[in-house]
């Protein structure tokens, strides 16, 4: 529910603000991707995986540079995706899916970190998953709300700290994509904006050299 009203503020649903009789922008208003929760999220993964794979995984470990790529192109396409989107519903579809997988492959490696390592990982409805929950609520999300356990926490609390965090951008991104695809169901493309837009000038146009004809022929009838 809170990707859908930030999704709102980023000017997914443009089409209720208008006025009536207003015609249908062809390119609808976007704002900020930053103020997309699912970017905040992904960003702060980001900064949690970096520090995650340089403080505890073996240098030279070639899973540095794979979970520190996955948990950029997480962020980066949303990113892509948000902006694409002005122009190309499909593109930005495209993109968050991209995102979506990507992390999705970055919270395989947290848990195969754990998993090889016998080390325990948290139940969702465990005290400490709640307790993550509860701080993937504050808004805007930032790293330093994550920054002293990060810091100061072993890396399997560091671990699965993160994967409730990519739980969370996860759940948000799948919300995003529902609705993009919503979106793109109803109003279509930009070749079909840009069609639409044209024939209802077309009408308008019509509509209006139609009046001043009739208007035309009134005044004719008034001087006879």
């Amino acid at each position: 529910m809170k990707e859908v009203l930030h999704d709102a503020k980023n000017g997914n649903n443009w089409k209720h603000g208008r006025d009536k009789g207003r015609p249908r922008p062809i390119l609808p208003p976007r704002g900020d991707y930053r103020t997309l929760l699912s970017f905040q999220k992904a960003e702060v993964a980001y900064d949690i995986t970096f520090r995650f794979a340089h403080k505890y995984l073996s240098r030279g470990d070639r899973t540095i540079d794979q979970m520190i790529q996955s948990a950029r192109s997480g962020k980066k396409n949303i990113l892509e995706g948000s902006k694409a989107g002005l122009t190309s519903k499909m593109t930005e579809i495209k993109l968050t899916n991209v995102a979506r997988a990507s992390l999705e492959e970055l919270l395989d490696d947290y848990r195969d970190f754990l998993r090889a390592r016998d080390l325990p990982m948290w139940d969702k409805n465990s005290t400490e998953a709640m307790y993550v929950r509860r701080l993937g609520r504050r808004e805007p999300q930032t790293f330093e709300i994550y920054r002293q356990i990060v810091e100061t926490r072993p890396a399997a609390v560091v671990a699965n700290l993160a994967i409730c965090l990519i739980h969370q951008t996860n759940y948000l991104i799948d919300r995003q994509l529902q609705r993009l695809e919503q979106d793109f169901l109803k109003q279509g493309g930009l070749r079909e904006r840009m069609t639409r837009a044209r024939l209802e000038a077309r009408r308008s146009t019509g509509d209006l050299s139609h009046q001043s004809h009739s208007s035309h022929r009134s005044h004719e009838d008034e001087d006879q």
